[in-house]
């Protein structure tokens, strides 16, 4: 599994542009190109989407977490480059898009073979779960349901290996004891608390940012 941060509030790579917002794309073997959420601006995200190398071509998925404008708002302005893609949606998240097909996920189901997503968890954020070697990694947008809610849903799926993406607020350390990875991007309030305590585990994120599983 490979995934690399687009979209970001910090810049991990030189040259990238760093903007209030989240999006990622998700590699899974024998699954197709996914982007994780689009961030706020298209012009950010085709710009570092453009000096990282992806093509927006290659893009086969798009995966919106929640409806919030910084993790939207790319996507009009990506459709108008790529709309030959599978867009997958919470029910919150209302709007027109021209795309191939349009899924809306109102319950957790299996998106690929090692894909899975949780659904929209109470009636506001749906996750991607990935099934990889060592675990399930969890991408988030902004974790508004709790982790720990999150956490739940996402066990079903396997024994939990990391996360990656917004934490909001997120407190209850300790939930995070057993991970192999942790990396807290975007809305992330308590990154430097969560590195002190976890400082094996903790992956620093940021546009650029490259993380192989």
């Amino acid at each position: 599994m490979k995934v690399t941060i687009i979209y970001d509030n910090e810049v991990y790579k030189e040259g990238l542009e760093a903007d209030w917002g989240f999006s990622a794309l998700i590699e899974v073997e024998n699954s197709p190109r996914i982007l994780f959420d689009t961030g706020a601006d298209p012009r950010i995200l085709l710009s570092n989407m453009k000096k990282l190398d992806i093509n927006p071509d290659s893009i086969e998925e798009i995966f919106i977490s929640h409806a919030h404008y910084d993790h939207t708002g790319g996507l009009l302005g990506f459709l108008e480059i790529n709309n030959d893609v599978t867009l997958y949606i919470p029910p919150s998240f209302r709007g027109s898009f021209k795309a191939r097909d349009i899924i809306t996920v109102e319950s957790s189901r299996e998106v690929h073979k090692n894909i899975t997503t949780t659904g929209e968890i109470d009636g506001v954020e749906q996750s991607l779960c990935a099934r990889t070697d060592k675990g399930i990694v969890i991408i988030v947008g902004c974790s508004h349901p709790g982790i720990d809610h999150i956490l739940t849903v996402s066990r079903r799926f396997g024994n939990i290996y990391g996360i990656i993406g917004g934490l909001h607020g997120f407190r209850d350390f300790e939930l995070f004891s057993d991970f192999g990875l942790i990396c807290a991007t975007h809305c992330t309030q308590h990154k430097k608390e969560i590195e002190d305590l976890y400082p094996e585990t903790f992956t620093r994120g940021g546009a650029g940012r490259i993380i192989t599983i």
